[in-house]
């Protein structure tokens, strides 16, 4: 389950080390039952806490009953993407005691505010650094905790958004995203905070198909100018501005788009597709 985080690493060495292809598969098999169990959890606390954030806040706050722990920072960073403004989620037990994990935005301190909100008496504990953030709050605190973060960051989160701009490493056209750009990319790593993987800009190019798969991605298969095609995906995208506009564009439309390049290697070849960051209007 979501918890097991232990166990799934201990069957993740188990794999990498046993010489058995029976028991291989065996563990193989259980891996992908717990990862899709995990899924459906994190699925599940951020339909919630979709349900009822407010969207007219600054700082998005959300508690459930019941969430599970083990997937509150997952969901936080999602809804952080998703609203392009800090979330923070918070699991609350049976004992009234929430356990909290929040993600923030450029420009806009998270851990900072956590810690001051402890020093206010609102936390039980908590601290981060400026992008995330964990805490212990008492379910009865939810609401005043939400209202300091308001006054505290409303501001930074408006001037942040203000100059918010989607900074890329290379422009290419759509011929150029090859499994060779993604290798000499890839080169240049590992990535991580402080180090973000390369961005680059594919444009112009013109829908040829889009739709939505699995769980709320965007899927969309692209032609440049020079001919090439791509597959390009927005994940979890179906509901928000990228999502729509990719659904809507009509293959009339011509777009900028931003993002990842990677591989996908599940054919008989690897090809390079873009994990999509943003997209803009050419025409």
């Amino acid at each position: 389950n979501a918890g097991g985080r232990v166990g799934r690493a201990d069957l993740g060495v188990r794999l990498l080390t046993t010489r058995d292809a029976a028991e291989a598969r065996t563990i193989a098999t259980e891996l992908d039952r717990l990862n899709e169990e995990r899924r459906a959890i994190e699925a599940a606390v951020q339909e919630a806490a979709e349900a009822i954030l407010r969207s007219d806040r600054a700082v998005t706050v959300v508690a459930g009953a019941g969430w599970h722990p083990g997937v509150i920072g997952i969901v936080a960073g999602r809804l952080k993407e998703k609203l392009g403004r800090p979330a923070i989620v918070i699991a609350l037990d049976e004992a009234g005691v929430g356990k909290g994990s929040g993600r923030s935005i450029t420009g806009v301190d998270l851990g900072q505010a956590v810690l001051a909100a402890k020093e206010a008496g609102l936390l039980v504990a908590g601290g981060g650094h400026a992008m995330a953030a964990g805490l212990t709050i008492a379910a009865e605190n939810v609401g005043a905790f939400g209202d300091f973060l308001e006054d505290k960051l409303a501001e930074k989160v408006a001037i942040a958004a203000a100059d918010r701009a989607l900074l890329v490493d290379s422009i290419h056209a759509a011929g150029g995203v090859t499994p060779e750009l993604v290798n000499a990319l890839e080169a240049g790593g590992p990535y991580g905070t402080g180090w973000p993987s390369p961005r680059v800009a594919v444009g112009r190019v013109r829908p040829v198909r889009v739709d939505i798969v699995g769980n709320g991605h965007v899927r969309a298969i692209v032609a440049g100018d020079d001919g090439r095609s791509f597959k390009a995906m927005a994940f979890r995208a179906a509901d928000n501005a990228l999502g729509q506009a990719l659904l809507g564009a009509g293959t009339h439309r011509r777009l900028w788009l931003a993002g990842r390049a990677k591989l996908d290697d599940w054919g008989q070849r690897p090809v390079a597709e873009l994990h999509l960051d943003d997209a803009a209007w050419a025409d």
